[in-house]
């Protein structure tokens, strides 16, 4: 009953704009305060030099893949003796530039991979009905390929193998929450029903920038793509019209438009305005929180 309450508030919040959590800002104030936490939280430094990947933290056989999408409601489980893992390893990019990180176990790669309680990968703990879930029996320390923020890298993984599925699931074995992700570094962020979810770069000055935001009335509103500029970063928001000061029913809408920049975005990261994170984290959720593939 709490979590459904909690649940309630939070989304008569969102719905009332997100003035409700952080009270009215000017495009100007937001601007300098995604800005200035983006320079002193380490969030910047996480971008430019860490590990940010840009795609899923998992890779399968197609036939893995197949199964699991035919058993979605199936658990995963240890059921068997699983290695220790290593004290480190390094991440190796392909410009040569390296990065040492510590790493998790494979109980926890099989974790990341469950979409239900982490408790729950333990037989003693939790019991799947008719015995619906995936047999981890051994696991083997070794490397995969991902792309990342800098670029391709080969990064340590654990080779996880299941006495049910018909192959190995590949799963990044980098402790993301050790060496620091941007959400973490940013802290707590809104994300509401004003929102940049992607941009595209149509040339060095020119940006197709895509948005959602809610509508009281269910019809599509007059918004306004904003932007601040920056040495090092731009600044998107949006401008939507004043619909009420209260709760209301409110319905997802989408949009998009073309801005113009000043200056050639040139390496400049793109933050958004509310939020105060990349915009890039909508479009690779892995790449600002320790993902689950």
């Amino acid at each position: 009953m709490v979590r459904l309450a909690a649940t309630l508030l939070t989304v008569v919040l969102l719905l009332a704009g997100s003035s409700a959590l952080y009270g009215p800002r000017t495009f100007k104030e937001q601007i300098a305060q995604a800005v200035s936490t983006w320079r002193t939280s380490g969030a910047a430094e996480i971008w430019r030099t860490g590990f940010v990947p840009l795609e899923d933290l998992s890779k399968m056989p197609q036939k893995v893949r197949k199964q699991i999408g035919h058993d979605e409601e199936y658990g995963w489980v240890v059921a068997g003796s699983l290695p220790a893992p290593p004290a480190g390893a390094q991440v190796r990019w392909d410009d040569g530039s390296t990065m040492q990180v510590p790493v998790i176990g494979p109980s926890e790669a099989l974790a990341a991979l469950s979409p239900w309680p982490e408790e729950w990968i333990w037989p003693d703990r939790h019991t799947y009905p008719d015995g619906e879930a995936y047999q981890l029996t051994g696991a083997t320390f070794t490397t995969m390929r991902l792309k990342t923020l800098r670029g391709m890298a080969t990064v340590p993984a654990w080779r996880l193998h299941f006495s049910n599925l018909p192959g190995p699931i590949d799963q990044v074995a980098v402790d993301q929450e050790a060496v620091g992700t941007v959400e973490d570094a940013v802290g707590d962020f809104l994300s509401g029903d004003e929102e940049i979810t992607d941009f595209e770069v149509l040339d060095e000055r020119t940006l197709l920038v895509k948005y959602d935001y809610g509508s009281c009335g269910g019809g599509s509103l007059d918004v306004t793509p904003r932007v601040g500029e920056e040495p090092d970063a731009v600044v998107l928001g949006l401008a939507v019209p004043y619909q009420s000061s209260g709760p209301c029913a409110g319905t997802g809408r989408l949009g998009q438009d073309v801005i113009r920049l000043d200056e050639p975005l040139g390496d400049r990261v793109i933050l958004d305005a509310i939020s105060r994170l990349p915009v890039l984290c909508r479009r690779a959720q892995n790449a600002c929180r320790a993902g689950h593939g």
